[in-house]
């Protein structure tokens, strides 16, 4: 990914992801221009699938400075543009139990803002509780085998 804008770092937290979708971005000028000010959060940023048609949901891209007037609202819902058989694929999904589409990351490629989906499934408490767990052992351990090399004492 070239020129990351902003990331939903709580996402890989709350959800298991399984699959990931690149998707472009339907903006207004002055959108654009916020987000190369990376003045964007994802939060509480999903995607749904209405009418044929994916939206980005809960996205809030801040008001440009200058665009005065040509400003749009920052919460609005904003078309993403993918595929049909895609759109297809992720609608099958979505019809089972606990599949959510969330906002990874919004980045530009070649000029264009792109947005990085992923199809995941909600995590329990004890899943995330696991996980941070096992990771705060991980680190302890190669923190370990560093000093451990480098003739340290442990």
């Amino acid at each position: 990914m070239s020129n990351v804008v902003a990331t939903n770092r709580k996402a890989r937290h709350e959800f298991a992801i399984e699959d990931t979708y690149e998707a472009g971005i339907s903006l207004t000028g002055t959108e654009v221009k916020s987000l190369r000010g990376r003045r964007c959060s994802m939060q509480d940023g999903y995607a749904v699938i209405h009418d044929g048609t994916v939206l980005l949901k809960g996205v809030h891209i801040s008001p440009f400075q200058q665009g005065a007037s040509h400003n749009v609202e920052p919460l609005r819902d904003r078309q993403l543009l993918l595929h049909r058989r895609e759109i297809r694929k992720l609608a099958t999904k979505l019809q089972e139990r606990g599949y959510t589409l969330v906002p990874l990351s919004i980045y530009f490629t070649r000029g264009k803002a792109k947005v990085e989906l992923g199809l995941g499934k909600g995590k329990t408490t004890y899943d995330k509780r696991r996980k941070l767990r096992d990771d705060d052992a991980k680190r302890r351990t190669d923190e370990a085998l560093k000093k451990f090399s480098r003739g340290q004492k442990v």
